[in-house]
């Protein structure tokens, strides 16, 4: 497995793990950009948004209520926080496993503006 999301689901990978399931698996970014920075993912491979398809529609719904459920859990939800998905090269996504960033504990910079 060269997938290194891959090998933290495997357990060949050490990882900060808050939340896991049958199906998503929620760890701590080792390189945080925020006091909070939470990693969501996929448990099985997918490797970018691109390759979604309606079959996990559903999953997707339950990853995204996952955030919100770790933003109440972490204390950064009343204050607010930012749900970030990066896909292919020019999207800024480094690890081709399908992945959202859950950053929050401080004032976030605008990213659009």
């Amino acid at each position: 497995m060269e997938c290194i999301f891959c090998r933290i689901v495997a357990g060949e990978i050490p990882a900060d793990i808050v939340y896991q399931d049958k199906e998503l698996l929620a760890f701590r970014d080792i390189h945080p950009q925020a006091p909070t920075h939470i990693l969501i993912i996929p448990k099985s491979h997918i490797a970018s948004m691109t390759e979604l398809t309606s079959k996990q529609q559903a999953l997707m719904g339950r990853l995204i209520l996952l955030a919100k459920k770790l933003a109440e859990k972490e204390g950064i939800s009343a204050s607010g926080y930012r749900l970030s998905e990066s896909t292919g090269a020019d999207g800024g996504q480094l690890v081709p496993h399908l992945h959202f960033h859950l950053l929050g504990g401080r004032k976030l910079d605008d990213m659009l503006g």
